[in-house]
């Protein structure tokens, strides 16, 4: 996905007052507490950044999670997560520009029109659906529509490749530039957290029906978690996607060396890697240079790849590890929900980061080119509900 690309010092313990928008805030942090959950003087999409921390131990022999910089403003986008490496110090485990400057980027103006900005940096939460959708284009190329449930919809044209003859087509959902309804922030012994609530209704007539969300993000010793929980609000069926999509740095910079470990079987095969595009046909990874079920060296090879047909634990859960040797640094990537059934991984030789996508969703998941094969789109009936859980943890490789 072909896109251009530290946080703010932890604060001390700040009583949260109510966001500029109109979300209500409360903050139950206990003073002196070892984790935190407060605002941030940084203001994006309306509504203060929130910053989850703890207090860092004094232990330097294993790797800590510090911070998570979250963004109410901008669909819980969790844009940056900070941690101590040994031997490195604290470092930003997402590769994206200071918050700071990230409020420049994030104003829904130009370069940012349909929010995206909220992929482009960070973490952004990708939610009705994830990755691409074609369809017939309108003749101003702004819009299109395509069949969903049988129902022809209209969605924003919001993202084409660099080339000339790119196609234009709907990308990433439609949370990205939506601020949520309301959020609380609360600090205990054993962690910090947010939760947030968006009625989202049918993303002004982009979606089949109605939609409430409830997100929660926490951070606690030993992992950072966030779950998103969708209901259809609505009388009509509702088709739900989620996906995350993290830009992780690769702490020592040389990208040649780093790992990936992604127990998938096969992966989607694409018109080109401009639109990226998935022709329907899937592809076995054994022998391949694409092959990271037992972890494998990124080397030079570009990838902007789906990876299917993913090895699931026995609680159903799909765990995978990005690995730094050269910085003695792991990251152990879980997806808890079952739903869970593609991997997106975007990492461009001359980048120092890799995009990690957990996807309920394959690839444009709606194009006739799939045909029979189910392609992760859940449907809830009404007053139906569905969460997307995703864990983050550290190791020593």
């Amino acid at each position: 996905m072909k896109y251009n690309h530290v946080v703010l010092p932890i604060a001390a313990c700040l009583a949260l007052a109510s966001c500029s928008s109109t979300p209500t805030t409360t903050d139950t942090a206990q003073p002196k507490s070892e984790f935190q959950a407060a605002e941030s003087p940084v203001t994006i999409g309306g509504q203060k950044v929130v910053l989850l921390s703890r207090a860092q131990s004094t232990a330097t022999d294993k790797p800590q999670l510090l911070s998570a910089e979250i963004i109410p403003g901008r669909g819980m986008n969790v844009y940056q997560i900070k941690a101590f490496v040994p031997g490195k110090g604290v470092v930003n485990m997402i590769s994206t520009p200071p918050i700071d400057e990230a409020a420049k980027l994030m104003t829904l103006g130009a370069g940012d029109e349909y929010g995206n900005q909220g992929f482009k940096i960070g973490g952004g939460i990708l939610f009705p659906f994830a990755n691409r959708i074609t369809g017939k284009l309108s003749a101003d190329k702004k819009t299109l529509v395509t069949k969903i449930n049988g129902k022809d919809m209209t969605l924003e044209a919001n993202w084409k490749g660099k080339e000339p003859k790119a196609v234009e087509h709907a990308m990433h959902g439609l949370i990205l530039g939506r601020a949520v309804d309301s959020f609380t922030t609360a600090s205990t012994a054993d962690e910090a957290s947010i939760s947030a609530k968006l009625s989202a209704g049918d993303f002004n007539g982009h979606w089949p029906s109605k939609t409430d969300i409830s997100f929660k993000s926490s951070l606690n010793k030993d992992t950072f978690t966030f779950t998103i929980t969708a209901t259809n609000a609505g009388t009509d069926d509702l088709p739900v996607g989620f996906a995350w999509h993290p830009y992780f740095n690769l702490p020592s910079g040389d990208r040649t060396q780093a790992k990936l470990k992604i127990p998938a079987k096969t992966r989607a095969l694409v018109n080109n890697y401009d639109d990226v595009f998935p022709n329907g046909k899937v592809v076995p990874l054994a022998g391949t240079p694409y092959d990271f079920s037992a972890g494998a060296a990124l080397n030079k090879l570009f990838m902007d790849d789906c990876f299917l047909d993913l090895e699931k634990d026995a609680q159903g859960r799909v765990i995978t590890e990005i690995i730094d040797p050269a910085a003695k640094y792991g990251v152990r990537v879980k997806a808890l929900s079952p739903e869970v059934s593609a991997w997106q991984v975007y990492a461009p030789p001359d980048k120092s980061f890799v995009v990690f996508e957990p996807q309920t969703n394959y690839a444009d998941p709606y194009n006739p080119a799939w045909g029979k094969r189910p392609t992760g789109m859940k449907v809830l009936k009404p007053g139906e509900s569905v969460s997307y859980k995703i864990e983050v943890e550290l190791f020593i490789p």
